[in-house]
């Protein structure tokens, strides 16, 4: 079992996600936002980061670089789950920093194997 934040702004995606999670043993805190995700990635330490990118405010690829170049959070792996599905958005999103990076929706099996390859290998 793994301490998941999940940093998406839609509440569907976000009752989806915890829903694929939870069945799978995770514990899921969300946020709505990229700073409140930054916010709380600070406070709670989670084993890892889901990140939406079209968020309001700063998008998750500002808020992926700025955890991942956090002295305090940048130990946490960060995946990128998004609608931008064009090779030059996953591209930049493994620049930012983001382990792996998937196109919204994923297969439940799909996801919850990258989160335990990621968690395997951190």
């Amino acid at each position: 079992m793994a301490r998941i934040l999940l940093i998406e702004d839609s509440p569907t995606d976000t009752a989806v996600f915890i829903g694929m999670l939870t069945r799978n043993g995770h514990q899921v805190e969300s946020a709505g936002s990229a700073e409140d995700g930054i916010e709380k990635a600070r406070a709670l330490r989670p084993d890892l980061i889901l990140m939406d990118v079209i968020l309001p405010g700063m998008n998750g690829f500002q808020a992926t670089r700025a955890l991942t170049r956090d002295p305090d959070t940048k130990h946490i792996p960060v995946v990128i789950v998004s609608t931008k599905g064009m090779e030059t958005d996953k591209v930049w999103g493994l620049r930012q920093g983001a382990k792996d990076y998937l196109v919204k929706p994923p297969e439940e099996r799909d996801l919850i194997a990258r989160i335990q390859t990621i968690l395997g290998a951190a």
